[in-house]
């Protein structure tokens, strides 16, 4: 994270673990100044999908929800930087994507398990090979299909 100069990407429900560093959003608001586009996409709490994932992990139907809302809290502050966008997905969430500019880390999901207990991929974009691009289209997609943070659907005190 620290060396992603031009682009920073995350895909994740919640990410709970980056919230325990306690410097990130200022880490975060300086690279936005100095020119890193900044995406990141959290689960809609109120969505089915993270719902069902919750369960899935048998963790509670709410807990996974909690959780995003707890990231989106730490990370609010950064809402009204111009080079950071905070989204929303709804989707089934096969992975979680972490890109710093041609290096990726794609924490894959693996059913009943926690994203913590289930393995890394780093990637990085080669010249002729497309596993690096496949997962990029995916946030890409994913991006597409986004809500903004800051909307009416947004439930913080659920």
């Amino acid at each position: 994270m620290d060396s992603a100069a031009g682009q920073l990407d995350i895909l994740v429900y919640a990410g709970l673990f980056l919230t325990e560093n306690h410097k990130l959003v200022k880490t975060l608001r300086t690279k936005s100044r100095a020119g890193t586009n900044i995406r990141f996409l959290f689960g809609d709490p109120d969505s089915l999908n993270v719902t069902s994932r919750s369960r899935e992990e048998n963790i509670g139907p709410e807990a996974i929800a909690a959780k995003i809302r707890n990231a989106i809290m730490f990370f609010q502050p950064l809402a009204d930087e111009p080079a950071i966008d905070i989204r929303l997905h709804e989707t089934t969430l096969y992975n979680s994507i972490y890109r710093f500019d041609n290096e990726m880390l794609v924490n894959t999901h693996v059913y009943g398990l926690m994203a913590a207990h289930s393995p890394v991929l780093h990637l990085r974009q080669l010249a002729g090979g497309d596993l690096f691009d496949t997962y990029a289209d995916s946030f890409d997609a994913v991006w597409e299909d986004s809500k903004p943070l800051a909307g009416p659907h947004v439930s913080m005190h659920n």
